[in-house]
């Protein structure tokens, strides 16, 4: 039965072989024929002579693959030469290979639609010939399974029959190739590639076989049949076409799942994935197909991630290792170098900032690049949130090993730079997603007689390596040297951040440990940025901003460990202020960004966390010491940039002194009124109003930020409007609900006559309104008419509430009741009030201000005829009269002089 088997196997494709022979006379004499008729000629005796004996021509001259390798890649020969065609025919002129094209370099794109198309074309012309390969491989796979289900042969014999098997493809694929040739113009076509492919499968199979079914051979000799066999095909896929490398490929790759069985050791499948995949990118560095090297990475990465899917745990440490591995051929094979040397600009700058008709990078580089994104994606993959140790330090190993390799080993090499960029995110990932690693550490350090954990410490020391290793890459220069200078800046800040933010390590280390670490990354860039400012000069600030930004926020980082919460805020200010010194005394004009970035975290402080609750509560010096210290230190760097001409800076800085100095004071009025009242201060009037006076000034900061511009522009719209209706909302509770003329028993206005609860609760917000409408930039016009009439309204309701308190106190506030004096009281305020309008737009010359004052005095005058009248008599009566007459003469007298002014 087995021999019958394998005869019925055998003899489909070795008949399809033969009818493609046996009429390749035929075919040829066709073609031929129709091409002379097409011509309108007959056909010379010297064709049907040729065409009469196909098979006695000459054999082929195969190309070897140092030939190919020349033809293949012009860059690596003297004097570029034509790819000859007419080796596959007998050639009749020496005019044929001048007519031939000069060999081109590679195309751009490799899976692009015209090579998608084309794909499409050839399987669906020679689709038999991939079946005839796949038939063939699964012969010799099933040759060795048939004999385990029928226990018939032992197995030795099985493997050994397996062997031969494949042996005899390769023998008959190279008979072939070497008799009758295997290119395009040949009948023979694919014929060799599809036999020596099959056959390079089944040896494949029967090392598997041998060492996972039977455990005939141990893991030693098992690796080095594999060797053996990836020898032999990438001899054979030297001299073949394209079809045995991706039958090799595919083929072996999908092997182990057909074969099946069990094993103590998945791993080792890694090995072999990791061995067809080398075989498949050495295949390719020679022939230049380019697609059998995605095709490789591909199944390379793909087959290994099946298998962490199928066996879990038990290979993940070989599969971070596996990974690593793959993108380390994946830069070194393809350019044939123990060094690699990729030139030509950053591949991401050649991607992601290319404009058309710019080249794309050689395909060496977009390989590489690939390939390391897969293995740091994967490697992520398989160490997020793990809890084992072995799994998290081989990824770190891992990871760090590949940074380390694009800056060191292929330091010759820029194109590459960018692409240590892909396992240093991988390792802050990594590092991020692994608190269970420390806390197993943290608990086994509290026992009794235990040793600190060196884990963190550990991190920081890789993280300081890494950083230093990317700096000396940026001082050699090329064109990657700001990026490495930046990344050499972020690389160990961030992996310490990662830890604190997830980890905790103070709590194990202790405060003072722990920010000790902060301390010597900020010492590591210090040093960085004296080796940067040698090097660059006064010229060129930018590296030697990135090491101080860095250093600077390693300081405060430290601080954040080591200090209370309101010596935090202030130390805080206090890097912000060196910041503005260091710009002013070196000029760095980078040194905004960690302006912008201290602010924000500062603004975050006094307002969130800790944030106004705790300033409320806390102690007054504490207090004085976080807000006080933030407004003090804002407007020392205001001066410092002012002095430096740092405008956008500048703006920044105002704006947060401004908002700063606004929380201060409202703090410090709340503070006074609780200590002198002795009333919590909750649910209030004045405390709404000093609330909403925080929100407005921190709205209006935003808005005065406009002048920057830049990208922040909606985001700072988006925060202005926020606050703004944070400020709004509880100003609206406080001139509704919580006015005194509504609800005053609960709600007393506390302090003596005109300075009193209510200054706090709307002449405060007021003046803030009137401050933006003066100060905010000229783009947001709209916006500073609003802030103006909402100015003017407060200053009204707090006037209005003020004289109503004069004359009736603060039990009388409550609605109804009106007294004469503070009814004459309203018409002076609003009399003077129109009157200073007046004399504003006199000074201003401002039509609208002039028509605002006059309709507050005819506001006032209304409330003459109608209000006040009623109450006067005799002569009192009179003489009001006589003088608000005189008083609108001359008012109208001079509204029309004003006039007249404007319009000149």
């Amino acid at each position: 039965m087995l021999a019958l088997l394998a005869c019925v196997l055998i003899a489909i494709p070795v008949a399809v072989v033969y009818l493609l022979i046996s009429n390749a006379g035929l075919k040829r004499r066709v073609a031929n024929l129709e091409t002379l008729l097409a011509r309108g000629e007959t056909a010379p005796a010297e064709v049907h002579e040729q065409d009469a004996e196909p098979m006695s021509a000459a054999p082929l001259s195969p190309v070897g693959p140092w030939d190919a390798s020349k033809a293949m890649d012009p860059s690596r020969q003297a004097v570029p030469k034509p790819i000859a065609a007419s080796t596959m025919t007998a050639s009749k002129t020496t005019t044929d290979d001048a007519s031939l094209p000069p060999a081109s370099p590679p195309k751009a794109v490799v899976l692009s639609d015209e090579r998608l198309q084309t794909l499409i074309a050839w399987i669906t012309q020679n689709w038999f010939y991939a079946i005839s390969a796949v038939s063939l491989a699964l012969a010799g796979i099933f040759l060795v399974l048939y004999g385990v289900e029928q226990g018939m042969l032992p197995p030795g014999v099985r493997i050994l029959a397996s062997f031969g098997f494949g042996a005899a493809l390769i023998a008959a694929g190279e008979y072939i190739r070497r008799r009758y040739g295997d290119s395009e113009e040949s009948s023979t076509a694919y014929l060799p590639s599809t036999f020596s492919g099959a056959g390079i499968v089944t040896l494949f199979g029967a090392v598997l076989a041998a060492r996972m079914l039977y455990g005939f051979i141990g893991p030693e000799v098992a690796l080095l049949g594999m060797a053996l066999v990836g020898a032999i095909a990438l001899v054979l896929g030297w001299f073949y076409g394209p079809l045995l490398a991706a039958v090799g490929v595919i083929g072996a790759m999908l092997a182990p799942f057909i074969i099946g069985g069990a094993t103590d050791d998945p791993s080792f499948l890694l090995i072999y994935f990791g061995v067809t995949a080398i075989v498949g990118l050495a295949i390719d560095t020679i022939r230049r197909w380019a697609w059998v090297s995605v095709l490789s990475l591909m199944l390379g990465f793909g087959t290994g991630f099946l298998l962490v899917l199928g066996a879990g745990w038990t290979v993940q440490a070989a599969f971070i290792l596996y990974c690593g591995a793959l993108a380390v051929a994946a830069i070194a094979i393809p350019v044939r170098s123990l060094v690699p040397d990729h030139t030509g600009a950053p591949l991401g700058l050649s991607i992601f900032a290319r404009t058309k008709g710019d080249p794309w990078p050689e395909f060496p580089t977009r390989l590489a690049g690939g390939a390391m994104l897969a293995a740091s994606l994967l490697i992520a993959m398989a160490a997020f949130g793990t809890a084992r140790g072995d799994v998290f330090w081989s990824a770190v190993v891992v990871l760090s090993v590949l940074v380390l390799a694009v800056l060191v080993w292929a330091r010759n090499a820029p194109a590459l730079v960018d692409l240590s960029l892909l396992p240093a995110v991988a390792l802050v990932a990594v590092v991020a997603t692994a608190p269970r690693i420390w806390w197993h550490v943290a608990s086994t350090a509290q026992q009794p007689e235990a040793s600190l954990p060196s884990t963190a410490s550990i991190i920081v020391a890789i993280g300081l390596i890494l950083s230093g290793v990317a700096a000396w890459r940026s001082l050699r220069g090329g064109p990657g040297s700001l990026f490495l200078a930046l990344g050499a800046a972020i690389l160990a800040p961030a992996l310490a951040i990662a830890m604190e933010v997830v980890w905790h390590p103070a709590t194990t280390l202790g405060v003072y440990g722990w920010a000790l670490h902060a301390m010597v990354i900020s010492a590591a860039m210090v040093f960085m940025a004296e080796r940067f400012a040698h090097a660059d000069g006064p010229d060129a600030r930018e590296r030697v901003s990135f090491a101080v930004l860095s250093a600077l926020a390693c300081l405060a980082f430290g601080m954040l460990i080591l200090f209370s919460t309101a010596a935090l805020t202030s130390a805080i200010a206090m890097t912000v202020v060196g910041a503005a010194w260091l710009d002013r005394r070196f000029n760095l004009p980078l040194m905004g960004l960690y302006l912008l970035a201290g602010v924000a975290t500062i603004g975050y402080r006094l307002v969130v966390d800790p944030g106004i609750d705790w300033a409320l509560q806390a102690p007054l010096a504490e207090m004085l010491l976080s807000h006080g210290g933030a407004v003090v230190a804002f407007a020392l760097s205001w001066r410092l940039i002012e002095v430096a001409r740092r405008p956008r800076s500048g703006i920044l800085l105002e704006s947060a002194v401004f908002s700063s100095s606004a929380i201060l004071l409202s703090l410090l009025l709340f503070r006074t009124i609780v200590h002198f009242s002795g009333q919590a201060g909750t649910g209030t009037h004045w405390s709404f109003g000093l609330s909403a006076t925080i929100w407005i000034a921190l709205g209006t900061a935003q808005l005065y930020r406009f002048e920057r511009g830049g990208i922040l522009m909606r985001v700072r719209a988006l925060l202005g409007g926020l606050f703004l209706l944070l400020g709004g909302v509880q100003l609206a509770f406080a001139v509704t609900e919580l006015n005194p003329l509504v609800s005053s028993f609960d709600n007393l206005v506390l302090g003596p006559r005109l300075i009193n609860t209510l200054i706090p609760a709307y002449l405060l917000p007021a003046v803030t309104f009137a401050l933006g409408a003066w100060g905010l930039p000229s783009m947001l016009r709209q916006v500073r008419v609003g802030f103006g009439v909402l100015a003017l309204a407060l200053s009204a309701v707090w006037l209005g509430l003020t004289i109503r308190h004069f004359w009736r106190g603060a039990m009388g506030m409550e609605w109804p009741g009106l007294d004469q004096g503070e009814l004459y009281s309203y018409t002076v305020a609003l009399l003077v009030l129109g009157a200073g309008i007046f004399y504003q737009s006199l000074a201003r010359r401002d039509a609208l201000l002039r028509k605002a004052g006059l309709l507050v005095i005819g506001v006032a005058i209304a409330k003459v005829f109608i209000l006040d009248i009623n109450g006067l008599g005799g002569l009192t009566r009179v003489f009001a009269l006589l003088f608000l007459g005189l008083a609108l003469a001359g008012l109208a007298w001079l509204n029309r002089w004003a006039a007249t002014r404007v319009a000149r």
